[in-house]
């Protein structure tokens, strides 16, 4: 029952600070609520929550790691994977090294193989917190593709960095060949049973929606397990879960414009994952607030492990580690753009790129990622004493993400006012281009069903109207292009004749809007978004056919 009330408890802290977030007279990200709202529960509360690091990896990173895949913009990350690529491999190793050499240097007591496990967690982006901190200044689209491509790699790679320092310090020893054929096994074999499992489950998913059309809880549920399943089965294989889950998640993306399951399932499973992303995040966030006080109270020992008195000496490590990150961050951030992105015709202000360099160096915001694996690092070594500057290793990044989170606030708004990034590329002209292309497809399913509806009655009268009723909304759709780009039993068959109609005109939308999308004529971010509006006019006519009779 204990166990009941506490998850209840950090439940209603997520609630209580998603509408105090609302409520507050000035503008505060959400996590930072979050944060305080845990720290509020910490004081007053005797709620220790015991988190285990294996099980808290588990429960939290693996959902989390697959939605950023299953939902990043395909094409935009296809677009810009130099860049993307770059941040999420080059500066993760240059994180790593640069930041945990920094961290032993300042701090001899943290031992080197610590050192760079706290930068390899310190390494990894949070794209949510970034949204939330600058919600209220719009981020260019092509720089938050970046930071989504850039988060969701970046996640990887640093937490199989994170695994090998542990490794490392948990031996005592570190072979870099060894470690060199490791990451290629662990690395690969995740991404194998990431891939074929999600590819497995997109299969038996589109079976059960072709065979059991109405059991919509069973296609969510089976989308909940997958990352679990994927992280599961690359650990046992000895391989990294993390990259099996953020991988399963990529390709459900793509398997996603193939088999699609039903309008209602779509939009009950986004509304769960939803949900589940919201929450998880929200809890990690009151959980580290929660555990404020106790590193506080804490803090005469965890000064003593950095070899000094003061406590004003923890501020100081703190400012000093968001230092170095901002500095590695800030160089490796412009040199990659200018190899990629400044290689314009368009000639871009030295202003401009100064402040898209500063801006993209300040959106690394650390956030969920960080806290779940900094908390991850194992209690004791395999001899049973204590592993070395764990707590201070926890202070370190909760110090960080808190600095990083605050930092963005104020400076994000300033940098971003008015920003616009080089190839920025509106995509309001394919979207019309397709709304146009699904009306003329929806025009002719209508037609069909008109034709297939005179075959079988003599009414034809009526249907032409129904017809044309139905027809009226795409025929004016199109037209905006050429502008500027009897009794009761027949009043319910006109109404589900109408009903069938305008179902059979949305599915030939969306079909139309599938196969633009497989063509790569149309983006997965605007189909999802079209899409999304097709799937809650279709679950509407649906139910009113089945209320019908």
């Amino acid at each position: 029952m204990e166990s009941v009330g506490t998850i209840l408890v950090l439940l209603f802290a997520v609630v209580v600070s998603s509408v105090a977030g609302k409520v507050l007279p000035w503008a505060v990200p959400r996590p930072l609520v979050q944060i305080a709202v845990g720290a509020a529960i910490g004081l007053v509360a005797e709620l220790r929550v015991p988190l285990d690091p294996h099980v808290f990896f588990l429960l939290f990173l693996p959902p989390l790691l697959f939605l950023d895949g299953w939902r990043i913009p395909r094409e935009e990350a296809m677009r810009d994977r130099g860049p993307i690529l770059e941040l999420a491999l080059g500066l993760v190793a240059f994180t790593v090294l640069g930041l945990g050499l920094l961290i032993h240097w300042m701090i001899p007591s943290i031992p080197q193989a610590v050192a760079f496990a706290l930068a390899a967690v310190l390494a990894p982006t949070d794209p949510l917190a970034v949204a939330a901190v600058a919600r209220r200044v719009p981020i260019p689209s092509r720089m938050m593709h970046i930071l989504e491509g850039e988060a969701l790699l970046n996640d990887a790679s640093a937490l199989v960095c994170f695994r090998f320092a542990v490794a490392a310090a948990l031996t005592g020893s570190f072979v870099a060949a060894d470690a060199a054929l490791e990451f290629v096994w662990v690395a690969s074999v995740g991404v194998a049973v990431g891939v074929g499992l999600a590819f497995l489950v997109s299969r038996l998913r589109g079976f059960l929606g072709r065979n059991f059309a109405d059991d919509s809880g069973t296609l969510i549920l089976i989308s909940l397990l997958m990352p679990y399943g994927a992280y599961l089965i690359a650990e046992l294989a000895g391989a990294s879960g993390i990259l099996a889950a953020a991988s399963a998640g990529l390709t459900m993306n793509f398997a996603d414009t193939v088999a699609l399951p039903l309008a209602a399932t779509r939009l009950r499973g986004g509304l769960v994952w939803d949900m589940i992303a919201f929450t998880a995040n929200g809890v990690i966030f009151v959980l580290l607030g929660e555990q404020l006080p106790v590193i506080l109270r804490r803090a005469d020992a965890i000064v003593g492990l950095s070899g000094h008195a003061d406590h004003w000496w923890l501020g100081v490590y703190v400012i000093a580690v968001v230092a170095g990150l901002l500095a590695l961050r800030f160089a490796w951030v412009w040199v990659s753009l200018h190899i990629s992105l400044f290689r314009t015709k368009a000639l871009i202000p030295r202003g401009a790129k100064l402040r898209i360099v500063a801006a993209t160096s300040v959106a690394g915001v650390r956030g969920a990622v960080t806290l779940a694996a900094i908390l991850g690092l194992p209690l004791t070594l395999p001899d049973g004493s204590d592993f070395p500057a764990r707590d201070l290793s926890i202070f370190l990044a909760v110090g960080t993400i808190l600095v990083s989170v605050v930092g963005a606030t104020v400076a994000l708004p300033w940098l971003l006012k008015g920003l616009e990034m080089p190839g920025e590329d509106p995509d309001e002209a394919e979207e019309e281009a397709a709304q146009i292309a699904a009306a003329e497809a929806a025009i002719a399913a209508i037609a069909r069903v008109e034709a297939t509806a005179a075959r079988s009655n003599a009414d034809a009268g009526h249907i032409v109207e129904v017809a044309a009723r139905v027809m009226a909304p795409y025929r004016r759709r199109v037209d905006r292009r050429a502008e500027d780009g009897e009794g009761r039993a027949l009043a319910r068959w006109v109404e589900r004749l109408e009903r069938e109609m305008r179902l059979a005109a949305l599915r030939a939308e969306r079909d139309e809007i599938m196969r633009r999308v497989r063509a790569r004529e149309l983006r997965s971010a605007t189909a999802r978004r079209l899409i999304n509006a097709l799937d809650l006019l279709e679950t509407r006519h649906s139910g009113e056919l089945q209320d019908g009779g």
